[in-house]
């Protein structure tokens, strides 16, 4: 019988685009923490859509609301009110520190938002951002230029200005940056791309003296980190930091394409009509099944669950870090968002591990060219994540330094 898989790929590699290194994997259902390929081959999902898919595949009220809402309506364009736009808008008001909401269709498109926002909330001649290291913050033009990785920006030169990139943990870095144009400060609370690294929570805190001490606004791309990812609904919560802007997108919509830029009616009355705008943001299936997937997760015990799971996440990874001390050098993460760094003697091998793993039906990926990120769906069952640990552990045992 023909290769399934085989025959996707010839298909798809005949007319895309090569702005991806796939696996030879056509993806073609999905339940809870699986999927399944064309030829029937089933795999536990520890990168969720990377943190996308936070309920897991298909989740059933989530299909549920989006089946339901597009018998209903589909597309209107936001010159009138939607019923799930606004519950939405309600939901994440409500449960966050923000009174006012700009939807988008993604990550990128919400950093857009948020930067636009910054510059026009600001003073005049006031426009540029600080950002940090290791950041990624999209791939639009203006947020690769936000992005403070050299690699994103080959070949894109010359990029927007208005941006300045410092070390991360650096305040001293930071604080020198800032001149008589700073608007605002841009940064992820745990930085997903960038390895899996979690910024100290005094250094955030002392950003937000910063920002307050010298007028500037502060951004928290929580595109990665948001609903629900580290263990509370969103990360700022757990840092003792709240932001002036927030951005959110990914598992948002679980899967749905959404994404959201949250802001103070203080800030948010700089965007008048005609401003900013998207024509599909806020679209009535995706913020039906926002809706869908924000009611699951505010459930009691839900939030608790993934902090426990968590803790347990970094428990036996850093079991396999003590077992291959030559190979893992560290854990880190919050909630269900983990990495286990490399030695650097290791890293060439990174991308290996996760192929090995591929091979036994695991999905990871290799982030920031130094951790093997694991971010599977919140629902994920401890004896899965005990699966996950000892496949690696045996990919482990083979890698010779």
């Amino acid at each position: 019988m023909e290769n399934q898989n085989e025959v996707m790929k010839k298909r798809a590699d005949d007319v895309f685009i090569g702005t991806y290194l796939r696996y030879p994997a056509a993806m073609v259902a999905g339940t809870g923490c699986e999927l399944t390929d064309a030829d029937g081959k089933t795999y536990d999902d520890f990168l969720a859509g990377i943190a996308v898919c936070a309920l897991g595949h298909c989740h059933p009220a989530v299909t549920a609301a989006v089946t339901e809402q597009a018998g209903r309506l589909v597309h209107v364009s936001n010159l009138y009110y939607t019923q799930p736009q606004t519950e939405l808008a309600e939901l994440l008001t409500a449960n966050s520190f923000a009174d006012r909401v700009f939807m988008g269709n993604s990550g990128a498109e919400a950093n857009e938002a948020a930067i636009k926002l910054a510059r026009i909330a600001s003073a005049k001649d006031r426009y540029e951002i600080i950002t940090l290291s290791g950041s990624f913050h999209g791939r639009t033009l203006t947020t690769v230029a936000a992005t403070a990785q050299p690699k994103f920006h080959k070949g894109f030169e010359p990029l927007p200005n208005g941006f300045v990139h410092v070390e991360a943990g650096d305040l001293d870095a930071v604080r020198a940056a800032i001149t008589g144009r700073t608007c605002a400060i841009m940064c992820e609370p745990l930085q997903g791309e960038g390895g899996v690294l979690p910024l100290d929570p005094a250094y955030l805190q002392a950003i937000r003296s910063l920002c307050d001490e010298r007028g500037l606004l502060l951004i928290f791309d929580e595109v990665q980190t948001g609903m629900g990812r580290t263990g509370t609904l969103f990360a700022y919560e757990q840092v003792g930091v709240t932001p002036d802007i927030m951005t959110l997108a990914k598992a948002l919509g679980n899967g749905l394409p959404i994404g959201a830029m949250l802001t103070s009616d203080r800030i948010a009355a700089a965007f008048t009509p005609g401003t900013h705008a998207s024509t599909f943001g806020g679209n009535p299936v995706a913020c039906a099944a926002g809706v869908a997937t924000m009611k699951v997760m505010l459930a009691d015990g839900f939030l608790d669950d993934v902090r426990v799971k968590g803790e347990y996440f970094r428990k036996r990874l850093g079991e396999l870090q003590e077992r291959f001390p030559a190979i893992a050098s560290h854990v880190r993460g919050m909630g269900l968002l983990n990495g286990l760094v490399l030695t650097d003697a290791a890293v060439p091998h990174g991308a290996a591990i996760v192929d090995a793993l591929f091979e036994r039906g695991y999905l990871i990926n290799f982030a920031g060219n130094c951790a093997l990120r694991f971010a599977p769906p919140l629902i994920v069952e401890q004896a899965r994540i005990d699966r996950v640990v000892d496949a690696l552990g045996e990919v482990l045992e083979a890698v010779v330094l």
